[in-house]
């Protein structure tokens, strides 16, 4: 019987919860059955766990900027003064010269006035390059992964790509799981990837912004009416406050998959470059508990851990 590719996208709140150190966790535990795929673009850091080989990259391109091309100007200021952003700015030129415009490609947001009313047809408009995506080879397995340029915009689109690319190399190699590393928040590129996800896990903190975050998230999940799981990170430096939010988490519709200690081993691996899975960490063993939970409700095949301890 053909097995079912599924998804399960890892998401916190907030940055600094842990996420990213749960998804390579998951991505060790995957044990090579899994297609990995880090969809926060905006901060992307699955890579300093898993040191990926990249085996194919490619630019990423979305929208279009303007380019006025100085030796078509005529210097008639046409540009500058429809531009609604402020993005044209004359250069200093010396007294007499022809004066000339160019374009802030920062402050540009791509609506193409300047370009459809040069009267000289000065202005190109060829499309953004917003970033740059990567497939890799890890130790765990096929990564698909990106990077957005600096002050960049579309990252939803980009995380869609980085999707479909790992769903594309998952049923081109048999894989039944993709195990998506999310962005924190609820913007965007949040929504671009829990769309049409199979399974989502929350990672949260005992902390009274990691309670709030929480819920913003599984309100978010609900609305994509994707079923999700939660875990508290560090729950040992606050027990109230995390019985507090598994309540709450429960109440808003979602599973506690589970609790993990606050351990120091965990920092340790990363500087290592490794998940505080492939350790013998006690951590190891709640973030062990809490894949076995979440793997039990998907359909694929559970894949099986070859990490040590």
């Amino acid at each position: 019987m053909e097995t079912k590719l599924q998804e399960l996208v890892i998401i916190s709140g907030k940055g600094g919860t842990g996420k990213t150190s749960v998804a390579a966790s998951f991505a060790a535990l995957a044990a090579g059955r899994a297609v990995l795929a880090d969809c926060d673009v905006d901060a992307a850091d699955l890579h300093l766990v898993l040191a990926p080989r990249i085996i194919e990259s490619a630019d990423f391109k979305s929208g279009h900027e303007a380019v006025i091309r100085r030796e078509a100007c005529t210097g008639c200021g046409r540009c500058a003064e429809l531009c609604r952003f402020g993005a044209i700015r004359s250069l200093k030129r010396p007294i007499g010269a022809k004066p000339l415009y160019a374009v802030d490609p920062a402050a540009c947001e791509g609506c193409g006035v300047c370009a459809r009313f040069c009267p000289a047809g000065a202005v190109a408009f060829p499309e953004r390059l917003c970033g740059e995506w990567m497939v890799s080879e890890t130790r765990c397995g096929p990564m698909v992964h990106a990077c957005l340029a600096v002050a960049a915009e579309n990252s939803g689109k980009l995380v869609s790509l980085v999707r479909r690319e790992a769903r594309r190399i998952a049923e081109e190699k048999g894989l039944p799981l993709i195990v998506t590393d999310g962005p924190p928040g609820i913007g965007c590129p949040v929504i671009a990837s829990l769309t049409g996800a199979d399974r989502v896990l929350a990672v949260t903190e005992p902390t009274v912004s990691g309670e709030h975050d929480l819920e913003r998230v599984l309100q978010l999940a609900r609305h994509f009416e994707v079923t999700t799981f939660v875990c508290v990170n560090k729950w040992d430096l606050n027990p109230e406050m995390t019985e507090r939010i598994e309540r709450s988490a429960e109440r808003a519709g979602a599973t506690v998959a589970g609790r993990i200690r606050y351990d120091r081993a965990v920092t340790a691996a990363q500087i290592q470059a490794k998940a505080v899975v492939e350790t013998g960490a006690p951590s190891a063993e709640d973030v062990k508990g809490i894949w076995e939970k979440v793997m039990i409700t998907l359909n694929a095949e559970r894949p099986t851990s070859n990490a040590e301890g």
